[in-house]
């Protein structure tokens, strides 16, 4: 534990003496709290076709031989609604380098591979994290993420017989630090 906070003490310190090196001027316009660009993000709807479902990892791929098509365990999504939004709460001063970020991603469907296809809309569940990031300079952001466990969502919020691989999802639960260099210009 205490090198996690000398890890984040450090890149603490590298923001602060990078941010002398990189100023920039804000327009006087910008407020300090919640300025006009405060929010950023994106809305997306995925629809997978039928042989190729997308797994989130709750149910063993032979989940059929456990029932055939009345198997419980049938928790692979045909449909996904995923987000993600950037909330940059201030507009001025060295604070403006800081946001939070969230990234939810909910499942409808059920199938089960080789064995059930239906283009059905039933809930499966959500998996979501959320962080928070720094600018530090030149494209580069310090960021720390929280990932947790896959939610179900309704009737599938309970076992559903031994194909249930639990409420891990595709990653499970984690926490991580990371650097992200962003490139290039958007033509749009």
């Amino acid at each position: 534990m205490k090198q996690l906070f000398l890890w984040v003490g450090i890149c603490l310190s590298l923001c602060h003496s990078l941010v002398a090196q990189n100023a920039s001027v804000t327009q006087a316009s910008d407020r300090f709290f919640l300025p006009r660009d405060t929010f950023w993000g994106y809305g997306q709807f995925d629809l997978a076709p039928p042989h190729n479902e997308i797994d989130p990892n709750l149910c063993a791929s032979n989940a059929g031989e456990y029932g055939g098509v009345h198997a419980p365990c049938s928790e692979f999504a045909r449909y996904m609604f995923s987000a993600y939004l950037e909330v940059r709460p201030f507009g001025q001063g060295q604070l403006r380098r800081f946001m939070f970020f969230g990234a939810p991603s909910f499942l409808f469907g059920k199938n089960i591979p080789k064995t059930l296809y239906t283009w059905s809309f039933d809930a499966i569940g959500i998996e979501h994290s959320w962080g928070l990031g720094v600018y530090l300079a030149k494209g580069f952001e310090f960021r720390v993420t929280q990932h947790f466990l896959f939610d179900r969502l309704g009737a599938r919020d309970r076992n559903l017989g031994t194909a249930d691989l639990g409420n891990n999802g595709p990653w499970g639960r984690y926490n991580a630090f990371g650097v992200r260099k962003y490139f290039g210009t958007r033509r749009w």
